[in-house]
């Protein structure tokens, strides 16, 4: 393993920090060329692996060179733990084989029943059965669909409402949906702090009478919810994975800084407030690396189904990345003007961390399910019985109408005089 991660530092070196504004011009210049748009040419070990790749700029750059991008690497994992055999052949081998990529449809913009797409039970897309044709026919809208741009994107897995009268976590599925299916447009890219992500792109898609087979189903109907929280706990670790690397290089960078530039006589790395910038910095980062290995060491060891894990999971995706956009925001703030600008690759560390504070699900839903889990694990908890000290109340300190001695009494008028 320590010369598979050392043959990987050698690739970053070689190949992706050199042809990092390359990436980012060839991206651009594809957003902007046409409606086209193409690929330019390119568990707690996974974690290290992760987090080397995430040091590059923009954060997912080496993973796409690596066939480890998102959303590919979690549409694998559905397929591999849950697709039928004919499944697996059609879309995984090609995915693993990086011969194709792939889109997630499941965020929703609300429009037709005006509810919040945080809540998958408000999930408003409909598919319904045509027994005649053995068809599934699906037609409503979805966005911020990552992948779908791409003409490389081939296949897209849709969790759509199948079973609308079913108990509230029965009633989606989750269907493979080939991109030259008739009834899908792209209606526009969505820009994230201005950037429209070309060639990946986060679509906005309009589903009208789009049909596909019974047999693109994955797992059986009403499984969509237990196939989403299969999928998406090691997609969220994946990305905070990636983002201790963004905050690494960050660091590195703002370390570099301060030790070169002098202001008010010294340097930057003289001041007091630098230093413990420095220090607090390194020690969030070691903390969020603690917390997402022992995540990942959980998901080894017992399932991202596991009570537990699935907290951890949540805790990861609330704290780190959060706590990592601070840490860029600091590098940002030693950098002076020139952090905010495109010279240096803190302001897209930064964005991406913000991003992920809503993709896969805002903070405030991660750690609603910690809380919630935590509850229930403290029933079982051997402490749950320690919280107060028992209070003896037949000991009274003193009744207002006892009598007040005399020594107290001339205190009291003393008091009273000044």
């Amino acid at each position: 393993f320590e010369a598979l991660k050392a043959k990987l530092w050698t690739f970053m070196h070689d190949s992706i920090y050199p042809n990092e504004q390359l990436f980012i011009q060839q991206t651009h210049a594809i957003g902007q060329a046409s409606n086209e748009w193409t690929h330019a040419p390119i568990h707690v070990e996974l974690m290290q692996i992760c987090e080397i790749l995430g040091t590059s700029c923009p954060a997912e750059f080496a993973s796409q060179c690596t066939n480890c991008t998102s959303p590919d690497t979690g549409n694998m994992e559905v397929l591999a733990r849950y697709g039928t055999p004919a499944q697996r052949e059609q879309w995984l081998i090609p995915l693993l084989n990086g011969t194709i990529r792939s889109a997630y449809a499941m965020t929703e913009p609300g429009n037709e029943n005006q509810k919040g797409s945080s809540d998958a039970t408000n999930m408003s897309i409909r598919v319904e059965r045509d027994e005649k044709t053995q068809e599934y026919v699906i037609n409503g809208s979805k966005w911020w669909i990552t992948g779908a741009g791409s003409l490389h994107c081939k296949v897209m897995i849709l969790m759509g409402k199948t079973n609308p009268e079913a108990a509230i976590h029965k009633t989606t599925s989750q269907i493979l949906v080939p991109m030259d299916t008739p009834g899908i447009t792209l209606l526009r890219p969505l820009c994230a702090f201005g950037d429209d992500d070309a060639p990946k792109g986060h679509m906005e898609i309009v589903f009208e009478d789009c049909r596909v087979p019974f047999e693109n189903v994955i797992l059986g109907e009403g499984r969509g919810f237990e196939i989403s929280q299969g999928r998406l706990g090691p997609g969220r670790i994946h990305h905070c994975m990636r983002a201790i690397g963004q905050a690494e290089r960050a660091l590195a960078a703002m370390c570099s800084r301060v030790q070169n530039r002098t202001v008010f006589g010294k340097k930057l790395s003289k001041f007091d407030s630098i230093l413990q910038d420095i220090g607090k910095i390194r020690a969030e980062i070691e903390c969020c690396r603690l917390l997402i290995h022992k995540a990942a060491d959980n998901m080894d060891k017992f399932g991202n189904k596991d009570p537990r894990t699935r907290q951890l999971l949540s805790l990861v995706k609330a704290h780190v990345p959060v706590t990592l956009q601070d840490c860029t925001d600091r590098c940002m703030q030693a950098h002076g003007a020139k952090g905010f600008s495109n010279d240096t690759p803190l302001f897209s560390a930064w964005a991406g961390a913000r991003a992920l504070r809503m993709a896969d699900g805002p903070d405030e839903v991660h750690w609603r399910t910690a809380a919630g889990i935590e509850l229930k694990l403290q029933e079982h908890s051997p402490l749950k019985n320690y919280g107060e000290f028992e209070v003896d109340r037949t000991k009274v300190f003193r009744r207002t109408t006892d009598p007040i001695s005399e020594t107290t009494k001339q205190l009291l008028k003393n008091y009273s005089k000044l």
